[in-house]
């Protein structure tokens, strides 16, 4: 049988430091989003005199080529971070949310006054006989 033995102080360090480097990279790409087109216009443009806008050199359109196929992934990138991490985080917690009801299913349990039939056996609150193994009825109860 699988076993699952999960450290909540690892798991939060570890998403900890995940988060921020996904603040890191969102910080990035929003720069990114504010600097591209700067840098594209400026980049290449012919500095001759003209009249009106300046012409867009082969750079600037290769940087806007390159943001308009690439802006998809990285909003993409950014979402699945968010989302791996929360849900990290939310399995963590279902997990530990577990593991404190099958505690407290266990402790109840363990003080809950015991039901004895008239031939000395341990029943459920039907009345039926409950196997002391713990594997099910007793043998031979309906």
């Amino acid at each position: 049988m699988t076993s699952w033995d999960i450290s909540q102080s690892g798991v939060q360090g570890v998403l900890s430091k995940a988060a921020t480097a996904a603040e890191g990279l969102a910080k990035v790409g929003g720069e990114l989003e504010k600097t591209l087109p700067s840098a594209a216009s400026s980049a290449g443009t012919i500095s001759a005199a003209y009249c009106g806008a300046p012409p867009s050199g082969p750079v600037e359109a290769a940087l806007s080529q390159f943001f308009l196929a690439r802006r998809k992934d990285l909003a993409y990138v950014a979402l699945r971070t968010g989302n791996s991490l929360n849900g990290a985080a939310a399995a963590t917690n279902a997990y530990t949310e577990g593991n404190l009801k099958m505690a407290a299913t266990a402790q109840s349990q363990a003080v809950a006054e015991p039901r004895i039939n008239e031939s000395g056996h341990q029943v459920d609150a039907s009345g039926k006989e409950i196997d002391p193994s713990g594997h099910g009825k007793k043998q031979g109860t309906p």
